[in-house]
């Protein structure tokens, strides 16, 4: 394939993933259809159907793309931090405010995701659970890490931390998506700056 027509592809490729990432996120993956997003961005189905096959290679496909926007704003920033608690409260702060920006016009995609999927098995459903888990992993890991480092106790456990981590965020994307107003993260900073005392 030509160079121009390698680069044209990938193009138009980001350009359906990221509206498609979009109504996901406000409208739920089921949502997504090949015909809806060939009239919104003036392609023709077929030039859709060619870059993904199937409304559940497209639904795939969105999902990789909402965690490489959710790494870019939530890991990214914060990864060069030093290890331990000075590292695990820049992420906490980091993804309080990828929900306060609004990175997502529908709240956290993956969350969303996960709600639309946790009971229907299949790989979309595992797609949204692999996510989700590395996500996990990190935020145990690195509460591990600020643990031997002593800015932790050692009676902290790491996986324990890292669930009531996530709870508080996810907490925070409900609030902010159902109730709104600019102080809707409050809490969801208050519960990670008392769990993140050291």
């Amino acid at each position: 394939m030509p160079r121009n027509s390698r680069e044209g592809a990938a193009k138009t490729r980001a350009a359906v993933l990221d509206r498609a990432v979009d109504i996901g996120s406000a409208e739920g993956l089921e949502t997504l259809s090949i015909g809806r997003l060939a009239g919104e961005l003036r392609m023709s189905k077929s030039g859709v159907v060619g870059q993904f096959g199937s409304k559940m290679e497209l639904q795939l496909a969105a999902i990789e793309a909402a965690n490489r926007r959710f790494r870019a704003e939530v890991w990214d920033p914060v990864a060069a931090e030093p290890e331990g608690l000075t590292r695990l409260r820049a992420v906490m702060e980091s993804w309080i405010s990828y929900l306060d920006r609004e990175v997502f016009p529908g709240g956290c995609f993956l969350t969303a995701a996960a709600i639309e999927f946790d009971d229907r098995p299949g790989p979309v459903r595992d797609a949204i659970a692999k996510a989700w888990g590395l996500w996990m992993s990190v935020l145990e890991r690195e509460a591990a890490v600020a643990r031997r480092a002593g800015d932790l106790g050692d009676g902290v456990s790491p996986a324990q931390l890292a669930f009531e981590l996530h709870s508080a965020v996810l907490g925070g994307n409900f609030a902010r998506q159902l109730f709104g107003g600019d102080d809707a993260l409050v809490p969801t900073r208050a519960a990670a700056a008392r769990l993140l005392a050291g």
